[in-house]
């Protein structure tokens, strides 16, 4: 048994980190400290204080450990680590992660390439970006290829020179052709040095080269190499003109700046690289509503600078962050070269900041347009099936179908709805066991005892054994049930439950003579229902998947056990003269009536075994088993 009381004597007064962990043993916060002892005791005493946040996570700690590292910054890289691996549920959480890909130019190579990177490493490569566009680090690289004849073979130069038949690229005119030993190494070096240059933001020269050799084509009446030329010449503009905004220093930077608004927070970043912006990305947080923009900023640092290769010279913030020296020296190590945290106060970098945070808001504000669109089709349609049944809190819905085929192999499905999405993971299927034909009512009914019977089960096992926690998918029963049908299917229902003694709101879904939803039987009437509004929509959604589910169980079944059981029975019929059969006459009945010339038609088929098949559906009909 965990003494909170007692261990927090024990705690040391020394920099590390500590993890809190719940009844059911998860980790649900992660946090660093100069002083473990005195840190960790501020959760437990009491204090006004307290966000609401904080409150609520130490009421549910059970235990707590810590680990103890030599310097704060020690403890700041450990935290950062622990974060991103448990996501714990009180830590302010990015709610994606992303990798931005870099341009490598592999200087260590004699013969360097350029390449499309996820990674940035410590080697003798030289790397351009982040960049937040995939595509356009890939079309840029296209156009080096075309402007420098660069190689992009794996091949190990010089030692496979002449080794093998040269590659398309060399064929087409886009590579110079080492492998071949067609350029010697000092003026391959040279083409790798032009493509530096114009990777570093240098396009002058190639835009002079380009236009000069496309008005020469043009004179010497050449128009397919002008058109070309000027093809490249427009490509290479594009580049150029993707870069939006420029600083004079040109040194890389990071703008970062937030809105947020309750539980939401959006934080915009602009990527600054040689003094041009090259992009910019929002990311989502996770935030407790009384988090301020400091201690936000300060979080999403730490976990998106964790998770990058490459850290600029500087960060320009909207307000300054709480540890800010430590989180500076922590991005200075990781850079290998002083970081600077700065917060602008005047001129063009305060409005630079300014337009960052706007554009924060302006995602912050349509993606709650998003949210608010996505709640009316699940939220507000259960709040509208709620009005229309005049129940409350039918936050989760569970809705059944059968399947069979004249009774052959009936199943039955059970499809979850929570918050009016849909719960996959809570799905179930059932096997009829104790029914014979197609009977629905009574596939049914053994469908939700043995969904009901399972739940009240496991419910007394956790009472028994004192758990606490989230219920098992059965145990959680539903706030309404939704049956594929009207009275008889509800009264099915209603009788299952009542043998058990359970009372859960029982709703069927009508349907009119084109088999569509037209309403709702519920205690004893049916009730008309808007058929253009969300919770018709929410409705025939749930109807759809619940069929969906049940027939996609049943052809499983019926596919298995139909050809199994049947053709490979057949002595001398195996996997692919089955599959042969099948294939050929497309049901088991054409199978039975083919002849044998017929039967000995089919591909993998031979005389013998083709009277097999025949003399086998024969004797199945003469002794009136069929």
């Amino acid at each position: 048994m965990f003494d909170i009381e007692e261990e927090l004597k024990k705690l040391p007064g020394r920099p590390g980190v500590y993890i809190m962990h719940d009844e059911r043993d998860e980790i649900i916060y992660v946090g660093k400290a100069i002083s473990l002892k005195n840190r960790v005791r501020q959760y437990f005493q009491s204090s006004r204080n307290k966000s609401v946040k904080i409150e609520q996570m130490v009421e549910r700690i059970r235990r707590f450990e810590y680990i103890v590292t030599d310097s704060e910054l020690e403890a700041l890289v450990l935290e950062c680590n622990l974060i991103k691996e448990h996501r714990p549920k009180y830590n302010t959480m990015l709610k994606d992660d992303k990798s931005y890909p870099f341009i490598k130019v592999t200087l260590g190579e004699e013969f360097p390439r350029v390449l499309f990177s996820r990674t940035m490493k410590k080697d003798k490569s030289r790397y351009f970006g982040p960049f937040t566009s995939a595509g356009a680090v890939k079309d840029t690289i296209d156009l080096i290829q075309k402007l420098y004849h660069l190689r992009s073979c794996s091949r190990s130069l010089p030692r496979d020179i002449g080794k093998e038949r040269p590659c398309l690229y060399y064929h087409i005119g886009q590579c110079k052709g080492p492998c071949q030993g067609t350029i010697d190494q000092e003026t391959y070096r040279g083409y790798v040095n032009q493509a530096l240059e114009f990777l570093g933001g240098n396009y002058s020269p190639v835009l002079n080269l380009l236009e000069k050799q496309m008005n020469q084509a043009a004179e010497e009446m050449d128009f397919e190499k002008a058109i070309e030329y000027r093809e490249l010449l427009n490509s290479v503009r594009q580049v150029a003109q993707r870069q939006k905004i420029t600083q004079g220093d040109g040194e890389d930077k990071d703008v970062l700046a937030l809105a947020a608004d309750g539980g939401d927070a959006v934080v915009q970043v602009f990527f600054i690289r040689g003094g041009k912006m090259i992009g910019r990305d929002h990311f989502y947080l996770r935030v407790a509503p009384q988090d301020t923009k400091a201690a936000i900023l300060n979080s999403f640092i730490k976990q998106f600078y964790a998770g990058t290769p490459f850290v600029p010279k500087e960060l320009m913030l909207e307000t300054e962050i709480e540890d800010h020296q430590i989180v500076e020296s922590w991005l200075s190590e990781k850079r290998g070269q002083r970081v600077y945290l700065r917060v602008p106060k005047k001129g063009t970098k305060e409005k630079l900041v300014e337009l960052a945070a706007e554009n924060a808001a302006i995602v912050l504000h349509q993606d709650r347009e998003r949210i608010k669109r996505e709640e009316g089709r699940t939220i507000g349609a259960v709040h509208e099936i709620e009005k229309l049944l005049g129940i409350e809190n039918a936050m989760r819905m569970e809705a059944y179908d059968i399947s069979n085929t004249n009774g052959f192999e009936s199943v039955g499905s059970m499809v979850v709805y929570e918050k009016g999405k849909p719960k996959r993971s809570d799905y179930r299927k059932f096997k009829i066991r104790t029914v014979q034909g197609p009977d629905d009512y009574a596939s049914m009914e053994e469908v939700l005892t043995r969904r009901f019977s399972h739940g009240l089960k496991e419910r007394e096992e956790m009472e028994q054994k004192k758990a606490s926690g989230e219920l098992a998918s059965f145990s959680r029963f539903p706030d309404l049930i939704l049956m594929d049908g009207g009275r008889g299917q509800v009264n099915i229902a209603l009788k299952v439950l009542e043998n058990l003694g359970l009372s859960i709101p029982v709703c069927g879904m009508v349907k009119d003579d084109y088999h569509r939803t037209r309403g709702l039987y519920y205690e004893n009437r049916e009730l008309e229902i808007d058929t253009h509004s969300e919770g018709f929509k929410l409705i025939t959604r749930i109807q759809d998947e619940a069929h969906r589910f049940a027939i996609e169980y049943h052809k499983s079944l019926r596919g298995k056990q139909q050809i199994h059981s049947i053709l490979d029975d057949i002595p001398g019929i195996g996997p692919s003269r089955r599959k042969a059969l099948m294939r050929a006459f497309k049901s088991l009945e054409a199978i039975r009536d083919a002849t044998e010339e017929e039967l000995a038609a089919v591909p993998s088929m031979n005389a013998p075994s083709a009277r097999q098949v025949y003399e086998f559906f024969h004797q199945k009909r003469t002794s009136g088993e069929d």
